[in-house]
């Protein structure tokens, strides 16, 4: 079990928030709430241990689209990169209508 920790600045204020998603058999669940201030917090709970540049790389490229500020928890039980990436804009989606 890893848990990882990062930081994205933010500049639009996140409506509502969201879950999408269940952990286990390989899925991965993804909450998402309104936070105050200019920065993004994310946490990663991982059962996969070593894979820290690929999960800051998956989240990168999930916040060159997203500059919400949120607080975003992931609860991961190995899903893959395209997976993690398709349930943050789920709930990115869900959290903005």
């Amino acid at each position: 079990m890893e848990i990882l920790k990062f930081e994205y600045p933010a500049a639009q204020v996140l409506k509502r928030r969201a879950h999408v998603g269940v952990v286990g058999s390989g899925d991965l669940e993804v909450l998402l709430e309104p936070a105050t201030g200019a920065t993004s917090q994310v946490v990663v709970t991982t059962s996969v241990d070593g894979f820290g540049a690929v999960w800051k790389a998956v989240i990168d490229r999930f916040f060159t689209g997203f500059d919400a500020c949120a607080s975003i928890e992931i609860n991961d039980f190995g899903a893959t990169p395209g997976f993690v990436l398709l349930r943050l804009e789920q709930a990115a989606e869900e959290a903005q209508r």
